[in-house]
């Protein structure tokens, strides 16, 4: 994601989407694990299904100032469109309808330090009923096309399941800001509390150029479409860059339609995670047990969640693996997984595991992916006697 989220933090960075809300929500609440609906995106052309109804909508965000006044913003208006070859007065008058958002300013502001991390509490709020009844009537309706994603690029079938139903539930809960608000008050608004400001306000001007060529080239209304609070957009919560360079028209329509096709959203998180590297066959993750008495925890858990060991060396440093996981040939990370007050939960993350951080760097939501996909699955196959 393409998708940007406050998160507990494990690196310094964001990735936008609406799954942050959430688990910062878990944070400030002491964790308790009462099952919700949550977060992001939408349906498509061929097969034109009815546009889903979003649960649990948040209500419309309030409105600021707009940016018409804003000299600032007007000259780099100017910019983009000398640099995207837009006309100068379309990109004026789109941003000048823009909206400053008090709500996403408040929402990019890093969750408070201290609080702890949950795995459980935050599991509930993904691998639960509603979201996995979903995830079957989305798997039996779409099967032809997550069948041919698996077939064309190697990533499973449960793991683009798992993909949508965190996102979106399955494109019931795409957003509810304006992209062009949402990308502007980010661009140009920044908390400068925020320890990287100056990097996040570049990186949303960036995409607010991309968002801005992406609807010229496209012929869609800058102001018409909504997302996250970030600017993520449609069924995989896409960031403009994102929809540029990896989105796909996989039901061959003539049109890239994240919004409203289940089958261009499938066929483009498939290709987004081939594109950052996904190997066919490989595991997301083993289990592992800790050896105390040779133990270098500060060690194995100094890389976070790249992978970084052997085998051989995850093993000399206290990490026990057994059965398939002795035959791996590539890199190991130790993931923790913090529950509360209890002690923390392990596994032993591949490259693939790392390559569904791609999508939101944090390893909780990368579980929650994992897991959903799992128990969808295993759903599919309890209901056809499998």
């Amino acid at each position: 994601m393409p998708s940007f989220e406050l998160r507990w933090p494990q690196r310094p960075r964001f990735i936008p989407t609406l799954t942050s809300l959430l688990l910062a929500a878990v944070c400030a609440s002491s964790l308790a694990a009462t099952p919700t609906v949550q977060k992001t995106s939408a349906t498509k052309h061929k097969h034109k299904p009815a546009k889903a109804k979003h649960r649990l909508a948040a209500p419309s965000p309030l409105p600021g100032p707009s940016y018409a006044q804003r000299a600032d913003v007007m000259l780099a208006a100017e910019d983009m469109a000398q640099r995207r070859n837009l006309d100068p007065a379309w990109v004026r008058q789109t941003l000048a309808q823009a909206h400053y958002i008090p709500a996403i300013a408040k929402a990019v502001t890093p969750p408070a330090v201290g609080v702890a991390k949950n795995w459980q509490a935050y599991r509930s709020r993904f691998v639960e009923p509603i979201r996995i009844q979903a995830g079957v009537a989305f798997w039996h309706t779409h099967r032809d096309e997550l069948v041919r994603a698996q077939a064309q690029t190697g990533v499973p079938a449960e793991i683009i399941v798992g993909i949508l139903g965190v996102e979106t539930l399955y494109g019931q809960q795409s957003g509810n800001y304006r992209v062009i608000d949402a990308l502007t008050t980010l661009a140009f608004d920044f908390p400068t509390s925020h320890p990287r400001a100056a990097q996040r306000s570049a990186y949303f001007k960036d995409e607010l150029e991309q968002f801005l060529s992406l609807c010229s080239r496209s012929s869609r209304d800058p102001l018409g479409i909504k997302g996250s609070y970030a600017g993520a957009m449609g069924w995989p919560q896409f960031m403009p860059s994102s929809w540029v360079k990896y989105a796909l028209d996989f039901d061959a329509d003539g049109v890239v339609d994240l919004m409203n096709s289940p089958a261009d959203a499938i066929g483009s998180v498939a290709n987004y995670f081939k594109a950052y590297g996904w190997q066919t066959g490989l595991a997301t993750h083993f289990p592992v047990a800790l050896d105390v008495s040779r133990l270098d925890m500060d060690a194995l858990l100094a890389p976070d969640i790249l992978p970084t060991f052997s085998v051989a060396s995850f093993q000399a440093k206290g990490a026990v693996l057994t059965g398939e996981a002795l035959q791996h040939t590539g890199k190991l990370a130790l993931i923790e997984l913090q529950m509360g007050n209890a002690p923390p939960m392990y596994v032993a993350g591949t490259d693939n595991f790392y390559v569904i951080t791609r999508y939101n760097w944090s390893s909780y939501y990368a579980m929650a992916v994992i897991e959903l996909g799992q128990a969808v699955k295993q759903a599919m196959s309890a209901a056809s006697g499998h």
